[in-house]
């Protein structure tokens, strides 16, 4: 490729005094005519800065008279642009100035027409008149005075001519394009219209000279409906012909305008910022962006070489066409950037690039097809014959193996000490290439082409890497709170009759002693036994009198209980690895089996155990963005007791408490991963029927017990990232 263009860039130099001539002769129109006519020359373009801000630039035509200018302005860049035609160029291409608003000057020749461009820091009026053999235009330095040119000293006999000669305006259409940017497409019966664009506020007004517009296409469309920033189209004819169009936008816009031979094309796209990492990815797979400086071409059958060059002159590339480039372009582009030029140039004339650093190679499709072809059929042929080389790499944090497993993607062949590989997918490894392990030192054998080895050596620099180590601390809290209150009496009557006159009250007092009921009674006594066992505190009275006892204990007794066990798990893993921490017991017990039916203990003994553990089981996944993602599970069992199996003595149970989810946690953070909360509560009443329900005298004949039993259950986790992925 070097020797190619090497060649082609002598021959471009030899022959790059000729191009502009050659091009204007093969062109054969109009302009080409105009251009071989040309008898003025731009000689030199100074300037003078003048209070205020202001700048006044001189273009000096030398001993002839200044052709008739055509001035235009742009807004987005500002500048303002004054074309020359049957004029050549002999000033500097571009002058500095950096003074006021005028930042500076270009001049650029080309199709037998002079265009010279004055670039502005912003927006900005002036004013133009004719002294001697100069044309001298003020810049103001951004007045918002409206835009003055004193025409009337200029030759109007120079008048461009009238629009009726220009061809017709065939079509007006609109359409949609992939980014939501609106573009009027305004298509012309022939060559020759001469259209302009500038943007005033919220409307895009495009001026079409040297074209006839039909009367059904003086109209008004509506473009809400396709959801761009063009709101309305309407079109007019002008007040001395051609046609005038306002193109009403919406929004921050952008916008611009190129025109080939038929076509005049206007594209008002939304303004957007992309400076996030997101919005550059979302670009990809769309239309290419070009942020080339901003230029306007206006050319009629201008040589593609000549147009190649003009870009190469404003963008200071190195570019070098093809033998094969050749023909003309029409070219009407107004405030585009001068990438987009160069990729409308090359579509319109189905030519391609390359760029290799500063250097732009421009050829036909089909050439640079071919020579990237050939080029990969030597690179291919190139790797058949190179020689194989045998490179050793050691691992470090990983397996030998399933990198080898890694670079063939399946085709491996090998295992324990040695392994090579004979199938036709190689995976990473070219056509002749194999790749063995030994597990032994966990080492890699590598054998293929040297570029293909060093390919593979930065392969496993990026897959031999430590990975990130994380602790996970876990915290298991059982909390419980307990209320126990109890009331009862022991309340007796005991009697004895001396008098003859109630010799039946001993017989009766049987009977009633049968009617109370309750507690241990004695003969000739009335008892009632509801204590609180065992009692906190009790309070006895008792009343003897000559022959009869009352006896009356009352007995409370209350307790209040807080308990709280707090187990913290914690164990260290790598990441994507799966962890486990246990401790507890296990709880024999024996049964039998076999058993004759005598009784427990007969049969065959077994033992067997249950399981009461603490167990952390956690596997930890790094995100991108420097969290964790766990998926965790928690127990906690204890022993709750024992219960009675027939003929196989007691069988522990186990009170469980497990819990199985995933979360993502920040680094360093605790998060709640459950709980659960109980609450038990239980009146109890025991009394003697009827007397216990007596108000005031039924607290002696009942006795009451309250319960009030919480508990709850809380898990906590904490992920920390103990190291970082070195680099």
């Amino acid at each position: 490729m070097t020797n190619q263009i090497q060649s082609v860039r002598g021959r471009v130099m030899r022959h790059a005094s000729r191009y502009l001539l050659m091009g204007l002769l093969i062109a054969g129109t109009t302009w080409a005519s105009a251009a071989m006519a040309a008898t003025t020359t731009l000689k030199n373009i100074s300037y003078d800065a003048l209070p205020g801000g202001s700048v006044e630039l001189h273009m000096d035509f030398g001993d002839g008279p200044v052709p008739q200018p055509k001035i235009f302005t742009t807004g987005n860049p500002p500048r303002i642009a004054v074309d020359f035609a049957d004029t050549d160029n002999a000033a500097p291409r571009h002058l500095d100035i950096g003074k006021g608003s005028t930042s500076g000057v270009s001049a650029v020749a080309a199709g037998g027409r002079t265009r010279v461009v004055v670039e502005l820091m912003r927006e900005s009026s002036y004013r133009s008149r004719v002294e001697g053999n100069s044309l001298v235009l003020t810049v103001n330095n951004g007045s918002a005075d409206q835009s003055v040119t004193t025409a009337a000293t200029i030759d109007p006999t120079k008048a461009l001519p009238s629009s009726s000669s220009g061809p017709a305006i065939s079509n007006i259409d609109f359409r949609r394009g992939p980014n939501g940017e609106g573009r009027v497409l305004i298509n012309f019966s022939g060559s020759g219209a001469n259209a302009e664009m500038t943007r005033k506020g919220d409307k895009v007004l495009v001026s079409i000279d040297h074209a006839n517009l039909p009367a059904n296409l003086a109209q008004r469309l509506d473009t809400l409906d396709f959801a761009t920033p063009v709101q309305s189209i309407v079109t007019r004819a002008g007040n001395g012909g051609g046609a005038r169009m306002e193109i009403a936008v919406k929004g921050n816009v952008e916008t611009s305008a190129y025109q080939t031979a038929d076509q005049y094309v206007v594209e008002v796209a939304p303004k957007k910022a992309e400076t996030t990492k997101d919005a550059k990815l979302a670009r990809l797979g769309q239309e290419p962006s070009y942020n080339g400086k901003r230029v306007t071409f206006n050319f009629q059958d201008i040589p593609v070489r000549s147009a190649l060059q003009l870009i190469a002159d404003i963008s200071g590339l190195n570019l070098v066409a093809s033998d094969s480039v050749g023909g003309s372009v029409t070219l009407r582009l107004v405030n585009v950037p001068w990438d987009q030029a160069l990729d409308v140039i090359l579509r319109a004339k189905s030519l391609d690039k390359r760029r290799n650093g500063n250097v732009v190679w421009v050829a036909p499709q089909a050439e640079l097809a071919k020579y990237e072809q050939d080029l990969a059929d030597a690179k291919l042929k190139a790797q058949d014959t190179a020689e194989l080389v045998t490179d050793y790499v050691p691992i470090s944090y990983g397996k030998a193996a399933d990198i080898a497993k890694l670079l063939t993607s399946g085709s491996m062949q090998g295992g324990g000490g040695a392994g090579g590989s004979g199938n036709t997918q190689r995976g990473f490894l070219s056509p002749r290439g194999s790749v063995s392990f030994d597990t032994r030192t966990n080492t890699l054998l590598l054998n293929d082409t040297p570029e293909k080895i060093k390919q593979l050596r930065e392969l496993i620099a990026v897959l031999d890497k430590p990975v990130q180590q994380v602790l996970i601390e876990s915290r298991i809290v059982v909390a419980s709170d307990d209320f126990t209150r109890e009331l009862g009496a022991k309340f007796g009557v005991n009697g004895r009759v001396n008098n003859t006159e109630f010799q039946n009250a001993a017989a009766a007092t049987p009977a009633l002693t049968a009617g109370l009921g309750g507690g241990n009674v004695t003969s000739g006594g009335l008892n009632v036994n509801l204590p609180v066992a065992p009692a906190a505190g009790t309070f006895g009275l008792a009343i003897l009198g000559a022959n009869y006892a009352i006896d009356l204990e009352l007995s409370a007794a209350q307790s209040e209980g807080r308990g709280e066990v707090i187990s913290s798990p914690r164990v260290i893993t790598a990441n994507q690895q799966e962890a486990v921490i246990r401790q507890g017991q296990e709880i024999g017990y024996v049964t039998f089996q076999n058993s004759a039916g005598s009784g427990a203990g007969s049969g065959t003994a077994t033992v067997q155990f249950k399981d009461a553990v603490l167990e952390l089981k956690v596997t930890p996944t790094i995100t991108a963005d420097n969290r964790v993602y766990l998926m965790i599970n928690v127990k906690k069992d204890a022993l709750a007791g024992y219960v009675d199996a027939p003929g196989s003595g007691k069988i522990p149970t186990i009170d469980t408490r497990e819990i199985n989810t995933s979360v993502l946690v920040d680094n360093g953070q605790t998060v709640v991963l459950g709980g659960i909360y109980e609450i038990n509560k239980s009146n109890t009443m025991l009394k003697v029927p009827g007397l216990g329900d007596i108000p005031g005298v039924g607290v002696l004949f009942r006795k009451t017990s309250r319960t009030n039993t919480k508990a709850e259950l809380l898990i906590f986790v904490t992920p920390r990232i103990l190291s970082e992925t070195l680099q």
